[in-house]
């Protein structure tokens, strides 16, 4: 709480009756004066009676300053209330040193730093961080076998540079010292943090890599399956409990295989592996699951489809659509020989490498797909729609919720693969307007569409496109 005074009760309180004991001090000063005039002039003494005189005034003089010193009306400095003066906040100091009135901007900043684990290591942090105005919102420690990791998240006053926190937490006794940028979302406490990222999990299988990635910060998450597209075995995997090596751990699969995360600028610790691993094990004891919601749309002929979420359940109908696809419209989708097409889709239908979205007929055929898939640190967009429902705006609807998918996954951009005779997409992909980048090779276009600044999309009736 902060208490505000008011200039007038500031001031000093005015006592009259110590003006009139220094007026009576001064009319009794005037007289003695004149005596000791008289005195010198006239007796044979008067040289002695000076001197005297002269120490009789110094000795006043000297009383005089101890009294108005112990018997002060004055509160001290800074505090009319007659408390001990307090420092200016750190919002309230220029650079020059000087104080101000209005608070000078400050940053969020995210430092980690390894100390001993003794007495008083966190006091000699906390201390030098408030020798500069920093202020502590949150802290958070990780035990290691030899010391600990103290996890910070500061506010710092906007002239502070990251290097001046490093060099003052390195005297403090604090090494490995890692720091970058915060924002607001870092405000959330952990354990609100954590519930949220469960709570997502286990309502889409799909968020389980991007609640990893939220969890750890910046990492590189992949996803290796136990079986090749070609159905032999890949050999990898990792025990139950999982294997933590510094800037890299590997989680056992629920679905078969392994979930490798590395994240190389930062080692990991044992709380954080725990944490993930406790999200894995949720995704386990859940089983296949996602999102029934579903929107039925109508199509400018007037016929009505439906697209929901689709996964490995959907796999028997999606081979089915297969089967009468022609060789084209499967050669435009898979860049590769149209007999390994089938090959894929237990893969591009997982919820652990992506989202899919399926788009299905009033009698329930499947007409067309839409993935959406986590390619490491990028982001995957890829679709394909029977050749008898083409050129009808499903593959618009498609690649635009696709798109909506990513900007709230936080993805910075998509990117689609295709051949450079294929207009539809290329087309598909300038409807979404948003910036794109083009990268043609021997045929092979790579559209990028970056999503940075690219509000959430609206959708529109197919007849409306």
């Amino acid at each position: 709480m902060t208490d505000v005074t008011s200039a007038k009760s500031a001031r000093r309180p005015h006592h009259w009756r110590r003006d009139l004991i220094e007026l009576a001090a001064l009319f009794t000063a005037v007289v003695v004066a004149d005596t000791i005039a008289k005195t010198v002039v006239r007796g044979a003494d008067g040289p002695y009676m000076l001197v005297f005189s002269a120490i009789a005034l110094i000795a006043t003089a000297t009383f005089h300053t101890w009294w108005a010193r112990r018997h002060s009306h004055a509160p001290p400095a800074g505090d009319p209330g007659g408390g001990p003066a307090a420092p200016p906040s750190a919002g309230d100091i220029r650079s020059d040193g000087d104080a101000t009135d209005e608070p000078v901007g400050t940053a969020l900043w995210r430092m980690r730093t390894t100390v001993r684990d003794t007495p008083g290591s966190l006091a000699a942090l906390c201390t030098a961080l408030a020798r500069h105005g920093v202020d502590i919102l949150t802290l958070q420690t990780h035990p290691l076998a030899e010391g600990t990791v103290d996890e910070f998240l500061l506010r710092a006053p906007a002239g502070l540079q990251a290097g001046d926190l490093t060099r003052e937490i390195a005297t403090a006794g604090g090494s490995s010292t890692w720091i970058e940028r915060a924002d607001a979302h870092d405000l959330v406490d952990t354990p609100t943090r954590l519930l949220g990222l469960a709570t997502r999990t286990a309502l889409d299988a799909a968020e389980l890599p991007l609640a990893l990635r939220q969890l750890l910060g910046r990492c590189t998450i992949h996803s290796l399956p136990a079986v090749s597209l070609t159905g032999r075995p890949t050999g990898e995997t990792a025990p139950v409990e999982g294997v933590l090596e510094e800037t890299v751990m590997r989680l056992r699969d629920p679905n078969g295989g392994v979930i490798t995360i590395e994240r190389p600028y930062l080692p990991f610790t044992p709380t954080e592996f725990a944490r993930a691993r406790a999200l894995v094990e949720l995704d386990a004891r859940l089983g296949p699951r996602i999102p029934r919601s579903q929107d039925v749309l109508t199509l400018p002929e007037g016929n009505e489809i439906t697209v929901r979420r689709a996964d490995q359940r959907d796999l028997v109908a999606a081979r089915a659509m297969h089967d009468r696809c022609s060789a084209r419209t499967l050669g435009l989708r898979y860049h590769g020989p149209v007999g390994d097409a089938d090959r894929y889709l237990d893969h591009l239908l997982s919820p652990r490498f992506g989202r899919t979205l399926a788009v299905q007929t009033a009698s329930g055929r499947l007409v067309a797909l839409g993935h959406l898939l986590w390619d490491g640190d990028e982001t995957e967009v890829a679709l394909m729609v029977e050749d008898d429902w083409q050129r009808r705006g499903i593959g618009s609807e498609l690649l635009g919720r696709l798109v909506t998918m990513a900007v709230e996954a936080g993805c910075e951009s998509v990117y689609a693969v295709t051949q450079s005779s294929n207009t539809g997409m290329v087309a598909a992909m300038r409807a979404l307007n948003l910036p794109l980048d083009y990268q043609i090779e021997e045929g092979t276009l790579v559209i990028t569409a970056r999503l940075s600044s690219a509000p959430r999309l609206s959708r529109l009736p197919l007849g409306d496109r």
